[in-house]
């Protein structure tokens, strides 16, 4: 078990693609989306698990880049005591959780100062547009894999690019494939029965609906 929580922390990667975007008439502004396909692909660096999704939205303001950081996209949101300083991890309270990477941060930049020191944050969720969550079928009842808890420490949420970089307001619709690589798929869920979750977010931060990939096992969508 050790040897997966290496691989998945530091092994991981996302890659996304986008094809058939076209200009449609009478979309929604809060972004709507449906499944169109789940894969698991064996490749030589790594496994790649992959959810491909049909969207739709009437501004098209989806997407977000990597400069993309200021609020409300900034990637974490620092905890301060009473005062209102900053929580270094010497001076934790005694609720503050061990060090992980979620919850501390080691020489942030914090109003254009590099802070020296391991802060205690707490992570932003509108830094990211596409969230994930997995779930596993145990005795006919699903309970969430959750990969933010020990030992794991990470999540799957992402982002993906500007569908536009000049001004919104242009109606869109299209497909995106997002895929999430490591080399911890088979020794972590083996022959389960899994459930992938998936909502998206504009730069409005509108949420879309939830939609939910069918009841799948890796060998069954192998490809």
């Amino acid at each position: 078990m050790s040897s997966v929580k290496k691989y998945i922390v530091i092994i991981f990667g996302l890659l996304l693609g986008f094809g058939c975007v076209s200009p449609p008439e009478n979309f929604p502004s809060v972004p709507e989306i449906s499944f169109e396909d789940m894969r698991f692909v064996n490749t030589a660096g790594s496994d790649s698990l992959i959810i491909s999704i049909r969207f739709k939205d009437a501004e098209g303001d989806l997407g977000l880049n990597p400069t993309d950081i200021d609020p409300p996209f900034q990637p974490v949101n620092f905890r301060r005591n009473a005062a209102g300083s900053l929580i270094n991890y010497a001076n934790r309270p005694q609720d503050a959780p061990v060090f992980n990477p979620l919850d501390w941060v080691i020489n942030p930049i914090v109003n254009n100062v590099i802070v020296r020191d391991t802060i205690w944050v707490e992570q932003n969720p509108d830094h990211n547009n596409i969230f994930i969550k997995f779930f596993i079928k145990r005795d006919g009842v699903y309970n969430e894999f959750r990969w933010q808890d020990p030992p794991f420490f990470t999540t799957f949420n992402g982002r993906f690019p500007r569908l536009f970089n000049g001004s919104d307001g242009q109606p869109v619709e299209g497909v995106l494939e997002y895929a999430m690589l490591s080399f911890g798929w088979q020794s972590i869920f083996r022959n389960d029965t899994l459930r992938i979750d998936v909502q998206i977010q504009d730069r409005s931060l509108n949420r879309s609906n939830i939609i939910s990939s069918p009841e799948v096992t890796l060998n069954q969508i192998r490809r």
